[in-house]
């Protein structure tokens, strides 16, 4: 019989994610996703409902993720569940806990707001694109300034 295992979640980063590195070396950082889901109650009134999600992000993948995204910042992930087990050292229980494997993630923040003190951006990273328009600039100005 044919299964599928895929989860796609759209929601805010509850903190900034930490990069660290197997000791082989691979990238890998956790992120903490919350979404919202808004419902009307049998009495009629609004209710918002949310629900806390740990991701793990592999690879470059990860390092991308630390790199750009911040507390707050909105993002969609697709994954895997996977269900990790081990026994409590302190209570010798077992325990288990439900997670998503990012295998591919998107900025969903649109543009970055300014800061109208100091004339900076409100978030202190860049998306690709912003990125891209920078090493553009900066390499047509450094072809200027070649002498010959």
């Amino acid at each position: 019989m044919a299964s599928l295992n895929k989860v796609q979640i759209i929601g805010n980063l509850t903190r900034d994610p930490e990069l660290k590195s197997t000791p082989k070396g691979t990238a890998v950082t956790e992120v903490g996703i919350a979404t919202n889901r808004k419902y009307k109650a049998e009495s009629g009134e609004q209710r918002e409902e949310v629900t806390f999600i740990d991701v793990t992000v592999w690879g470059k993948t990860a390092e991308v993720m630390a790199q750009y995204l911040r507390k707050g910042s909105s993002v969609y992930i697709e994954g895997r569940l996977q269900l990790d087990s081990w026994d409590d050292k302190t209570t010798g229980q077992k325990r288990s806990k439900l997670k998503v494997i990012a295998q591919s993630f998107e900025f969903l923040d649109s543009r970055q707001k300014p800061d109208p003190v100091n004339n900076a951006p409100e978030n202190q990273y860049q998306t690709p694109q912003q990125l891209a328009g920078q090493m553009q600039s900066q390499q047509t100005q450094t072809r200027n300034d070649v002498p010959f």
